[in-house]
């Protein structure tokens, strides 16, 4: 292959994954929630990775957002304003399964994993998620990306259940402790 070929073939390699680039939210974020700061938040389209068509949902609202092969990356929707401290659950639907995936803990999802990352601060004042559409994996969250304004990161809360049942747990065990003493 000659000089001016493998130039060639280089360029069209870095435009192909120059094209394909869009943020991705970090490794360890999975299962956490997105949560309203209070006023306005604003939608951005990041980009995706997905063969799959997928809508996104404000499920809060029963708002539709975005399609992945109908939108462009930068592309904005207004979801209206919501108090501080409310929970904004989004719900991913593969249209080519029927699959829905939710953001927060992976209890919510079919699979029992979290399907999106949600990164706090990923630009100044914006949340970015990142979707995996699949179910079961391979958890790699390339497949849909948005970030939203006016929103923070938490990560998942147990449920005021899930912390009576450890006090439960731990009354057994002391009371089993106690009982053995004697």
């Amino acid at each position: 292959m000659n000089l001016f070929a493998k130039t060639a073939v280089a360029a069209a390699t870095f435009i192909t994954l120059s094209a394909h680039a869009f943020p991705i939210a970090a490794s360890g974020t999975e299962g956490f929630l997105v949560i309203a700061a209070g006023g306005d938040v604003i939608a951005t389209y990041q980009g995706n990775s997905a063969a799959y068509s997928n809508d996104l949902y404000l499920v809060n609202t029963g708002t539709f957002v975005f399609n992945n092969h109908a939108s462009s990356p930068g592309d904005t929707f207004d979801l209206g304003s919501f108090a501080a401290g409310t929970e904004l659950l989004f719900k991913l639907h593969v249209n080519n399964t029927g699959d829905d995936f939710y953001t927060g803990p992976g209890s919510r999802n079919g699979d029992g994993n979290a399907h999106a990352r949600v990164q706090n601060n990923w630009q100044v004042g914006e949340t970015l998620v990142s979707f995996e559409d699949l179910f079961g994996g391979p958890f790699e969250y390339n497949d849909l990306s948005f970030s939203f304004t006016n929103t923070v990161s938490t990560p998942n809360v147990p449920e005021p259940e899930t912390y009576a049942l450890m006090l439960a747990g731990l009354g057994v065990v002391g009371f089993m402790g106690r009982r053995r003493k004697r």
